[in-house]
């Protein structure tokens, strides 16, 4: 998606002032729209394990941070609209291996995003196909995504259209028939756990496994920064912080109540990282239709994340290619129906090298990508609050807020650490902070000290 991309001048130069045509209701659909994945359909259930009933509290704190994010992200946008977003504003308050730093982490935190999503693609397709090893699926999802990619800008709109409303209306029906059967409307000889009336209840594995829920609830709202992105194409750019609250209202409604029913439904034990936890919580009502139905419109939603991703890492390197922040090779204009292939080939391998992990690591992989995906994210984030703080004139409330706001990150990023079954993404994706900030001292040294000032 074209939202996803700062654009190459307005990185390092400024820019993206001219007015835009979406109201503020329409940015904060497509904000929702790119936010809900498989990181919520599929990942959440990982969190129930991890941390009970307690991940709707999760789910609550992540929120607060977000919005601790979008606050200083809204504010700065308003003060200076800008194309290039965050990553303008960390080199704005930091200087070019901020904007550098921050355009490559950002980009590879989406090549981790194509590969959680694609390897829980994998996975909700083994309901059918038990039998089918993980990689032949990622292989076939990766070659259709490329394909959407391939058919232009107006086909990937279709698509990713199409895709957000089926998201949307798959989360709703699990509230709905949640609602019907918890009331007792829908018929089932089922006993409930119920909500939990004591501490033990709510926190099954204690404030270890709470702490370390703590970045799954974070993946579910990956994509706040959309927002910030897209602000500049408002025709108010002053309704750029109201697009932000209504999308995190409805994001924390539709969240609240669907891991609200999912725990009280079902026990904490029955959840697994092999299927959604909506379709575990209605499974006891041997509603024929439900699973069916429901891991297909999942598996919908992991392709329009997977596929939005791919779309914007391909378009994004090509911006960082003009703005010399990457090979030049990656603004050559070699294209079919406006699609840069040199930078979809590089992206290509980023998919690649996923169905190859998927490959040698079946079992535990998803949990490894999406934790480095996650813990990237974080990173970006802190990025943004940093930013804000060093850019605008904050009163102590306000500092208060964003110091708040990055205590939560770090415990976010944190928390893996305290799990055993996570804590290798947590180092997969500090061996990218590495590289990239090795890569940032390369350049900083090498290229951009024997540049002139502007």
């Amino acid at each position: 998606m074209d939202f996803f991309i700062p654009s190459a001048k307005s990185v390092h130069k400024g820019g993206g002032k001219g007015k835009g045509n979406l109201k503020w209701w329409q940015l904060s659909l497509i904000g929702i729209g790119c936010t809900i994945g498989t990181g919520f359909f599929l990942g959440s259930a990982i969190g129930i394990k991890t941390t009970g009933p307690s991940l709707v509290f999760s789910f609550l704190l992540a929120a607060y941070g977000t919005y601790t994010v979008y606050n200083l992200l809204a504010k700065m946008t308003a003060e200076d609209p800008q194309d290039g977003s965050f990553c303008y504003y960390a080199g704005k308050a930091y200087g070019q291996w901020a904007s550098f730093s921050c355009g490559w982490n950002y980009w590879s935190s989406n090549i981790l995003i194509m590969g959680s999503q694609l390897t829980a693609l994998s996975i909700l397709s083994r309901f059918w196909f038990p039998n089918i090893p993980l990689w032949l699926f990622a292989a076939g999802y990766a070659v259709l995504s490329i394909f959407v990619v391939i058919t232009g800008n107006k086909g990937f709109d279709k698509v990713e259209n199409l895709l957000a409303v089926i998201k949307t209306s798959a989360i709703l029906m699990f509230i709905i028939l949640a609602l019907l059967a918890f009331t007792g409307v829908l018929q089932g000889n089922v006993k409930h756990p119920g909500i939990p009336d004591s501490m033990g209840g709510f926190f099954p594995n204690g404030l270890t496994g709470f702490w370390s829920s703590l970045i799954y609830a974070y993946y579910a709202y990956g994509g706040i920064e959309v927002i910030g992105l897209m602000a500049t194409r408002l025709k108010r750019r002053e309704d750029a912080p109201k697009a932000g609250i209504i999308m995190l209202i409805v994001l924390v409604s539709i969240y609240f109540l669907a891991i609200g029913f999912a725990v009280v439904m079902a026990n904490y034990f029955e959840f697994s990282d092999k299927e959604s936890p909506f379709v575990t919580a209605m499974e006891h009502y041997h509603l024929s239709f439900f699973p069916h139905v429901f891991n297909a419109a999942i598996i919908m939603a992991g392709f329009s994340t997977m596929t939005a991703s791919l779309f914007g890492v391909t378009t994004l390197l090509v911006t960082l290619s003009k703005s010399k922040d990457a090979p030049a090779i990656f603004a050559k204009k070699i294209k079919w129906k406006q699609v840069p292939l040199p930078s979809l080939g590089l992206a290509a391998i980023g998919l690649l090298a996923s169905i190859i992990t998927a490959l040698l690591l079946p079992g535990k992989i998803y949990e490894y990508i999406t934790t480095a995906a996650g813990i990237l994210i974080l990173f970006n984030w802190g990025f943004i609050i940093l930013s804000g703080l060093r850019i605008l004139e904050t009163g102590k409330g306000a500092k208060v807020l964003a110091f708040s706001g990055l205590l939560l990150l770090l415990a976010a990023a944190s928390g893996t650490l305290a799990e055993s079954e996570i804590r290798y993404g947590f180092f997969v994706s500090i061996g990218f902070v590495v590289i990239i900030g090795i890569v940032t001292l390369i350049m900083h040294y090498k290229v951009w000290k024997k540049q002139k000032p502007a």
